[in-house]
């Protein structure tokens, strides 16, 4: 078997113990040190105070320190995988446990399983997943029923299947999960209504559209026909109804609320999302006119930092423009990038949204 060099670089004591006070990372995996008055072995790298160079031995691996009757480092993992890599197994073990089970399990049973406490394994799942392990469990059960209702001739077969207990339970989220109700979501969304209009606002054309539940997409662009192949995507199999005067003063109100956010939009949306992308796009709404925030600060707010890509992620799948606020959100440096209908109008809004609240500032 061909050795690693560095086997060489930390062949004798001296350059391990120099390795272990300097915490070097690159060490790790080329030996381990345990500590005689704790029985610990650890990496070189452990964070742990530093021992007394007499009471520190050295092994090749963990097991010659465990056949020496060393107990492994809880805090270092003994080199074998960061912490980081740990928690990332086991969020993906129980990630397969929550998918493939019939009955959802228990937060105590999960965590059990992946060998944590409950309260630890639901602050790791939440801030690497960006939702709760039931909330994870119930956007995979919806994602059944979406699959399921494609080729299910039964909609109360692919509901149990998906498994909920009943249909009641699936009926009193299914407008929020689907969008529709289910037998309109099996057909595609045939037969669902969506009412839209395009018009002129000071970002260039826009196109409004509206379901029975609210405006539900506010879509921004260059070319009618393009904003209006944008809607039949996003509403693929729903019956689209344009030319209606009494629409298009819909189309006036959100035009007048795009040249001048401060004023509010006072309609009710259709916001559709996942459970993750609806917690961002309420986050991205609590922005003051005027003021922006970092993605990693955005996903501060939601409680999952290290979920800056999902952020992101969640702010390009806005469909209803400046309602949802995504143009709000910056670069950490503060620098403008990043926006569905470009990078310019992204500039334009904050620059008018900054303008009008120094102007009501100064007449206060």
């Amino acid at each position: 078997m061909k050795r690693d060099p560095k086997d060489s670089v930390f062949a004798d004591e001296d350059a391990r113990w120099q390795a272990v006070i300097g915490r070097n990372r690159e060490a790790d995996g080329h030996f381990v040190y345990a500590v005689k008055t704790t029985g610990i072995y650890c990496a070189p790298s452990c964070p742990s105070r530093q021992p007394n160079r007499q009471n520190v031995e050295f092994f090749a691996d963990a097991a010659q320190a465990e056949a020496a009757d060393y107990r492994p480092c809880k805090r270092c993992r003994q080199g074998r995988i960061s912490l980081q890599q740990q928690y990332s197994q086991q969020i993906e073990q129980a990630c397969r446990l929550l998918e493939d089970a019939e009955k959802t399990p228990t937060l105590e049973e999960i965590a059990q399983q992946v060998g944590v406490s409950a309260w630890h394994f639901h602050r790791i799942f939440k801030t690497f997943t960006g939702l709760t392990p039931r909330a994870y469990a119930i956007a995979k059960r919806q994602q059944r029923v979406r699959e399921a209702l494609a080729d299910n001739p039964s909609i109360t077969d692919a509901i149990l299947d998906a498994g909920y207990a009943s249909n009641g339970n699936f009926y009193a989220s299914s407008p929020a999960s689907l969008g529709m109700t289910p037998s309109a979501y099996r057909a595609g969304g045939k037969g669902m209504a969506v009412w839209f209009a395009v018009g002129h606002c000071s970002l260039g054309d826009i196109l409004v559209a509206e379901s029975s539940r609210g405006i539900c997409a506010i879509l921004l662009g260059d070319n009618p026909q393009t904003l209006v192949e944008s809607l039949q995507d996003n509403f693929p199999h729903a019956q689209l109804l344009g030319n209606d005067p009494d629409f298009e003063q819909r189309v006036a109100t959100v035009v007048g609320f795009v040249d001048r956010p401060t004023a509010g939009l006072n309609l009710p949306l259709d916001i559709r999302g996942t459970a993750f992308q609806q917690r961002v796009w309420h986050a991205l709404r609590a922005i003051p006119v005027g003021e922006t925030l970092s993605y990693s600060q955005v996903a501060e707010k939601i409680g999952s930092p290290k979920a800056v890509r999902a952020v992101a992620g969640a702010c390009a799948a806005n469909l209803l423009a400046v309602a949802i606020p995504c143009h709000r959100v910056v670069r950490n440096d503060g620098n403008i990038s990043g926006y569905r209908w470009g990078v310019a109008r992204k500039k334009s809004l904050l620059e008018k949204e900054q303008k009008r609240e120094a102007q009501l500032i100064q007449s206060r």
